[in-house]
């Protein structure tokens, strides 16, 4: 284990590429470059709230025990041989293209080689204005700081690609802030947390390259890439490969949100990860209800363009723009037929995790009709998916009647059924009970491998917003407490306070059910 204070950083992203070494952080554009120095300002009083111990240890840091070494998480400390940076990028924003973006709040300290040899990037997001921060101020606020501290993890046991997070700092200082964009600005404690991952490259850093025709750097950006993150990617055709690799580390992405019911709120495309991770964690959400047409962001209406069931399509959209980023380096009918793939591969991996979640032995051909009833019926009732899953794994393996079934998932249900819900539920269920029957394994496999991809606790945005509450009010860091145990444990029955519906005072109240992109 090594201290954050004497452990010598790597910054070979910055060795290798073009950047404005000014550190100059009045916001402008900066053609030619990749990223700026960006040093973070200093802030009042940073005190450690939260720390991840199991990512320290995989990544080898050991836990801060003196203030200098929190001054480093807080951003009141940079170390001789830490380089920070904001990274360039650009993005298409709900579909239309946003030109150079960047790390507006976000500065990266350099990269920490673990014992592995790997090398993980140290980001700390709060920690002041950068070139790229517009008219913003960089920092970020207790509220969204929790949120993204925790909801990393949760993502993290859960089984999902995802960047993780080392630490939460408070800083003791306010920060303005209008929630819901609405003219309703107020000060917020501030904070700091520090996320880490192998990259946090995006689509948009490709695409920015792309657009400002720098084709040696998107070139070299590319090849870098590759050989740093996709080793194992040789060859002539080995962009083409690689652009493939994209495409179904994508499709898998969509795949796990899909399985657990993530909604990411936001999925610009400078909030792809080139690396398939989960990435920037702002206006997202678990879905209480099944409903597809469910959006957490505020900013995302009235189009729902980021709804939960359009998340894999709009994977598909986004990989699009990426591909138009590479067409300076490989064929457009190339790019053209690899990202086509996409849907097939996405509609494979869909399938067979839906079939796991109902304790199929495999998915058959004739099993597609059957999936798609369930999701039909799902859609329709909208009962809460986790507890619905939950549920079904227990389910009898004779029903008689309609009533039956509706009083088996009825703790699943927010509303009451009709009389035509109630039939079309219990004919799913007769249908999948009859498919259960031709199994090739026991029933106790078939339960196992339903509990293995169906969640028994979510970190549902009302635990979250009771939490960050507590922690503004009274500085209770009890629940906070609770819900980092219990988001290691999402598969167990540990918690069973936490394996409830959402309650109907969270259903309109702001934080619970809709945020905004500042959250």
């Amino acid at each position: 284990m090594q201290s954050l204070h004497t452990k010598v950083y790597k910054k070979e992203f910055t060795d290798t590429f073009p950047g404005d070494e000014s550190g100059d952080l009045q916001p402008r554009q900066t053609p030619g470059m990749l990223y700026s120095k960006a040093i973070p300002t200093p802030v009042t009083a940073p005190k450690l709230v939260a720390w991840t111990d199991e990512l320290a240890a995989e990544l080898g840091i050991q836990k801060p025990e003196t203030q200098e070494e929190i001054d480093i998480l807080g951003g009141n400390h940079v170390t001789d041989t830490m380089y920070p940076y904001a990274a360039c990028y650009a993005g298409h924003q709900f579909g239309n293209w946003a030109g150079q973006l960047g790390d507006g709040r976000a500065i990266t300290l350099g990269e920490w080689e673990k014992p592995d040899g790997h090398t993980w990037e140290l980001q700390l997001k709060g920690a002041g204005p950068t070139p790229y921060s517009r008219r913003a101020d960089g920092r970020a606020v207790l509220r969204s700081s929790v949120r993204e501290y925790l909801m990393s993890e949760a993502m993290h046991y859960l089984g999902v690609p995802t960047t993780r997070a080392l630490s939460l700092v408070s800083t003791g200082e306010p920060v303005l802030r209008d929630m819901f964009y609405n003219g309703n600005a107020a000060h917020e404690p501030g904070a700091i947390v520090m996320r880490t991952a192998p990259s946090f490259l995006r689509f948009g850093n490709f695409e920015l390259l792309a657009a400002r025709k720098e084709t040696e750097n998107l070139t070299k950006l590319v090849d870098w890439t590759i050989t740093r993150y996709y080793p194992h990617i040789q060859g002539d055709n080995k962009i083409l490969t690689w652009y493939k690799e994209v495409v179904e580390r994508t499709a898998e992405l969509m795949v796990e949100w899909m399985r657990v019911g993530f909604v990411h709120g936001v999925m610009n495309t400078d909030n792809m990860s080139i690396l398939g991770l989960t990435i920037d964690y702002g206006p997202y959400s678990f879905v209480d209800a099944y409903d597809l047409s469910f959006t957490p962001n505020t900013t995302d209406l009235p189009g729902r363009r980021y709804a939960f069931g359009n998340q894999p399509t709009i994977g598909y959209w986004n990989l699009g723009c990426l591909a138009s980023a590479l067409l300076p380096l490989v064929p457009k009918e190339q790019l053209v037929e690899t990202l086509e793939s996409y849907k097939p591969i996405y509609w494979q991996k869909y399938y067979a995790m839906l079939g796991r979640k109902l304790g199929l032995d495999q998915v058959r051909k004739d099993d597609i009709p059957l999936l798609n009833k369930v999701e039909e019926t799902l859609a329709s009732i909208q009962p809460d998916m986790t507890i619905f899953y939950q549920l079904l794994i227990e389910l009898p393996l004779f029903v008689a009647t309609a009533d039956e079934v509706a009083a088996h998932f009825a703790d699943s249900l927010y509303t009451s059924l009709t009389a035509d819900q109630k039939q079309a539920l219990y004919t799913m269920i007769v249908s999948y009970l009859e498919r259960l029957n031709t199994n090739t394994i026991t029933r106790q496999a078939s339960q196992q491998l339903m509990r293995e991809a169906n969640p028994l606790f979510i970190l549902r945005n009302y635990l979250l917003h009771q939490a960050i509450e507590q922690l503004e009010q009274t500085g209770d860091d009890t629940l906070f407490q609770k819900l980092q145990a219990a988001i290691k444990q999402p598969y167990a029955d540990v918690y069973p306070e936490f394996y409830a519906k959402r309650p109907d005072w969270a259903n309109e109240k702001a934080g619970c059910s809709m945020l905004s992109c500042s959250s």
